[in-house]
């Protein structure tokens, strides 16, 4: 798929407004502990303020539910993009009132405006067209950077769209760079290629396991995820994490595995602890025999050194989910230890965002994957064949 593109633009002494994503983590004093995201879209950034234009950029951060919150905020994120950019962040004091409306038309070029977060306005997540009318009458263009969002059609991502025409909008670098990766690793991977896929839920994951089976060679499942297949094998899974309504879709998983020849690993030990908590007591079981009232939270070492011998001769590695409750330092080793192989494996290694990159972050290993994610959703949208509802309006289409 081909997306418009942000260099055929003419922006000269225009304005554009750019859809971020600057949905970052705050600790409990408000300083932003991963500025990943804001990195990732300077670029595109740059590159609008070289054209001799006025940018105007937006995002939502966490979840305000359309009410005006104070700890969600942009003003750290326009701290940051100042170092960042190098050049002062206004930052406006709503979203689409009179500050933000007065400030985007009197905005000269080689400016920066930043509204304030989306998400303060209940029509964002939905889709509200007056809303989206507004944002887009802002500007000159739209471009889209949001990977993180684009999985979701909301007022700045999809609505917006339909206000400008295929010349006055396009997607971003960074949102180009991750639909290319993706298209690539699932149309033409170097093979053996194989997917390690983790996190709570199957439910989550579900689509995005089918898609991928007939494209892996191999596939390692761990987390909270792997009991309700261990279940269906009719192994003893005590108090684990298990969705009982997804039991025959994991056997038609393992079944359709074995018909394409598909290697399906699970997990043969784990680290069960008696209470989900930091201070719970903890011991290493086998997957058949997890004790009654008891919970597996990591895989155990046995299976991490059967992960390590099958992702040995692996030429591409997609990893989306941890292997336990990495939060946790207690049970967090598991997952510690297959980033660490993987991040130090010849492999192309792709890490699906969210969860997963938050962990390989932690590790201090991102620097050795080839490509992390800026979004855990769109990215497994991505990979259960969907087109995002924010792509959609931005791929070219064919005559």
């Amino acid at each position: 798929m081909e997306l418009l593109h942000l260099k055929n633009l003419d922006l000269e002494n225009k304005k554009v407004f750019i859809r971020c994503d600057f949905n970052v983590p705050m600790d409990e004093f408000g300083n932003i502990s991963d500025d990943r995201r804001i990195r990732s879209a300077v670029a595109t950034i740059n590159y609008c303020l070289d054209q001799d234009c006025a940018v105007i950029l937006a995002s939502h951060l966490g979840r305000p539910k359309g009410e005006v919150v104070e700890k969600y905020s942009l003003a750290p994120v326009a701290r940051r993009l100042q170092q960042l950019l190098k050049r002062h962040v206004e930052l406006a004091s709503d979203v689409v009132g009179e500050d933000a409306m007065q400030k985007a038309k009197d905005l000269p070029r080689h400016e920066v405006l930043l509204l304030e977060n989306l998400r303060f306005e209940a029509g964002e997540t939905k889709n509200d067209e007056a809303l989206s009318k507004k944002l887009a009458s802002m500007a000159d263009f739209y471009v889209n950077d949001a990977f993180g969002v684009s999985h979701r059609a909301h007022a700045s991502v999809e609505g917006i769209t339909n206000f400008f025409d295929t010349q006055h909008k396009a997607a971003g670098f960074l949102l180009e760079r991750e639909i290319q990766f993706f298209g690539k690793l699932i149309n033409n991977p170097v093979r053996p290629f194989a997917a390690i896929v983790g996190g709570s839920k199957v439910s989550g994951k579900l689509e995005a396991l089918v898609n991928l089976l007939p494209k892996v060679d191999k596939i390692f499942i761990g987390g909270g995820m792997a009991f309700t297949f261990l279940k269906q094998m009719g192994y003893d899974i005590g108090a684990s994490l298990v969705e009982d309504d997804l039991l025959e879709d994991a056997q038609h998983i393992m079944d359709e595995a074995k018909k394409l020849g598909v290697k399906l690993y699970l997990p043969v030990d784990v680290v069960a602890a008696d209470k989900f908590a930091e201070d719970a007591v903890s011991k290493l079981v086998t997957a058949q025999e997890i004790p009654n009232g008891w919970m597996g939270l990591d895989i155990g070492p046995a299976t991490v050194r059967l992960y390590r011998e099958g992702l040995n001769d692996v030429q591409t590695v997609l990893w989306n989910g941890p292997m336990g409750v990495y939060e946790m330092e207690k049970f967090a080793r598991g997952s510690s230890k297959i980033a660490h192989f993987v991040a130090d494996s010849y492999a192309t290694t792709v890490v699906g965002g969210g969860d997963t990159a938050d962990l390989v972050q932690r590790i201090g290993v991102d620097e050795e994957m080839s490509f992390i994610s800026t979004g855990g959703g769109a990215s497994l949208e991505l990979l259960e064949g969907k087109i995002l509802p924010g792509v959609a309006p931005l791929i070219i289409k064919e005559d």
